[in-house]
């Protein structure tokens, strides 16, 4: 029976449906006391996805790069010495203590067990990148697996020789592209797939030489979706200054002004069946689901990827062969009834309130644990002890709950409170997709990190720089830039550097390509090409084509000015 109930954080109402109750019954969890976009708001929090620091390394003291502050308060070794046998996270266990409340406990312990300083694997010539593996010759690339050659970026899968781009997969010599896939030579561009020699288009699907295009399929030699011989394209595209910056920000006006008039479809994804959300590929009944890949039987997921999700609900980044899992964030690679868990991958199985645990089974409330089973607070019990202490446990976590600052109350079935996450609430992909000023994040329980003064030695202004890429020598390299963004409110959204360098592999790239050099910081273009990315959110429209009265649920909100079909 459907059921509506009052979310404890924002006191709104939600609706728990029929299935969503089997699912529960299924893996033996109580009904959430927050509502779905709550839930997802409280994993982000957990998750930093590319703001990197230099620290101390707790072992070695030597100076690492790491996703933790100075400031955080948390213990952390460079990831190489985390993966050594130089250390036993079971030395840090603990008997439970049933005086206390379990989210005490799990803090005391979350306190002292060192954290990897990032979370990476097999990276060669690659030190200024995080949450990544497989990285050859990158700088400044997140969330990116299996890329060689590529500069800033999130979520670079499989792609060479790239630079500036956020959701780019198996493709190679791309600029300035969001959500682009199979691509060779497309610039400013977003959601193009299978095309080559494209500037300033959206939606295209096996395109070649195309500029300034929209929705077109199979097409080449076309300006403004109109048709041109292969001698007329070439002629008129000889007559655009691409290595000028001048160039590209008033046709960047031009195009957004004519993209206003087509049509967008209401969802971005193919080949689903029975599914709501968007971003949504290849899924079989994913609902309320966002930038998901082969998902079946699933709900409230997002960023997964990885792919081969199924059976699952609350579920945000990764994926890959994941099932039964709930209320659980960067969890991965071989994982079965995972439960209230973050950054817990490599064959786990039956993981509940752990951290940063690996290749373990049937643990509860353990952290920095490798190929352990039968572990509570990192500490080993026998396989007869461990089921009833957990029931236990479970017991006592209802009868004596957390109640944190704002008076939210945590029982058996919550995920961990905000106020235990390591980072402060802008230092997350929160911040990105739920913004809140400083004033509203400390009301809300969440800590804030104030942006450091950087005090950088500017020596060359943006109006100085050179506005055709053919003016430029290496000594740009020795050049502190200014960033071209001058609004505060937008620079803290940005979290915005104020200064950037020019590295060598990029002015090579902007040279061969023609491509001018870049008036804003790394993280100020990389907030830009976010503007494509639709939010979280489903509305209700009615399709705006002239007699079709269809309706449907679409990340595009009413107020928008797109067309939506």
């Amino acid at each position: 029976m459907q059921e509506t109930r009052i979310c404890q954080n924002c006191q709104k109402e939600f609706i728990i449906e029929p299935e969503d109750f089997e699912f529960y019954e299924k893996i033996k969890v109580p009904a959430p006391t927050w509502c779905p976009e709550c839930r997802l708001q409280r994993r982000m929090v957990w998750r930093n996805e590319n703001k990197l620091y230099k620290r101390k390394c707790d072992a070695t003291g030597k100076t690492i790069f790491s996703c933790y502050s100075e400031d955080a308060p948390v213990k952390v070794f460079d990831t190489n010495y985390w993966w050594s046998d130089k250390w036993d996270a079971l030395e840090y266990g603990q008997d439970y203590n049933f005086a206390k409340n379990f989210f005490e406990q799990l803090r005391s312990l979350y306190k002292e067990v060192p954290l990897m300083s990032r979370s990476v694997i097999a990276l060669i010539n690659s030190d200024y990148c995080m949450n990544a593996g497989y990285l050859k010759n990158c700088y400044m690339l997140f969330d990116s697996d299996n890329d060689e050659d590529c500069l800033y970026g999130v979520s670079v899968y499989n792609s060479k020789k790239s630079v500036d781009n956020d959701y780019l997969e198996s493709s190679e010599l791309c600029y300035e592209d969001f959500l682009c896939d199979k691509s060779y030579k497309v610039f400013n561009s977003v959601s193009c797939k299978n095309c080559q020699d494209v500037y300033f288009s959206k939606n295209l699907k096996n395109c070649s030489n195309c500029f300034a295009c929209v929705n077109l399929r199979n097409k080449s030699y076309c300006i403004f979706n109109k048709q041109y011989t292969k001698e007329a394209y070439k002629r008129v595209l000889a007559n655009f200054d691409f290595s000028s910056w001048q160039f590209w920000e008033t046709i960047g006006k031009k195009v957004e002004k004519f993209f206003l008039s087509f049509p967008n479809k209401y969802y971005h994804g193919w080949q689903n069946v029975d599914f709501s959300g968007d971003y949504v590929y290849e899924s079989k009944n994913a609902k309320n689901s966002y930038f998901v890949y082969r998902n079946e039987d699933t709900k409230f997921c997002q960023f997964n990827m990885g792919g081969e999700v199924k059976d699952s609900c609350d579920y945000s980044i990764w994926g890959n062969k994941v099932e039964l899992t709930y209320e659980s964030s960067q969890v991965g690679n071989n994982a079965y009834g995972v439960k209230f868990c973050n950054l817990c991958f490599d064959s786990v199985q039956d993981l509940e309130y752990c951290i940063s645990c690996v290749s373990s089974q049937n643990c509860f409330a353990c952290i920095g644990l490798r190929n352990k089973q039968y572990c509570i607070l990192n500490k080993q019990y026998t396989k007869e002890e461990y089921f009833p202490m957990v029931e236990k446990i479970k017991k006592h976590m209802n009868e004596m709950p957390y109640t944190d600052k704002q008076g939210r109350v945590y029982k058996y079935g919550e995920f961990f409170p905000p106020e235990l996450s390591p980072f402060a609430y802008n230092e997350t992909i929160a911040q990105e997709y739920f913004p809140l000023t400083k004033e509203e994040a400390i009301k809300n329980g969440y800590r804030w990190k104030d942006r450091e003064k950087r005090n950088y030695n500017i020596t060359l202004k943006t109006e100085d720089i050179p506005d055709n890429i053919k003016d430029v020598d290496d000594s740009i390299l020795k050049e502190v830039i200014e960033c071209a963004t001058n609004n505060e409110e937008e620079k803290a959204k940005n979290n915005c550097s104020e200064a950037f360098k020019i590295i060598p592999q990029e002015l090579e790239f902007y040279k061969k390509m023609n491509l001018p050099l870049p008036r804003y910081c790394p993280n100020c273009r990389h907030h830009q090409r976010l503007k494509n990315r639709n939010p979280l959110k489903l509305y209700k429209r009615t399709c705006m084509k002239e007699g079709c009265n269809n309706t449907f649920e679409t990340t595009y909100a009413p107020d928008r000015p797109e067309i939506v079909y």
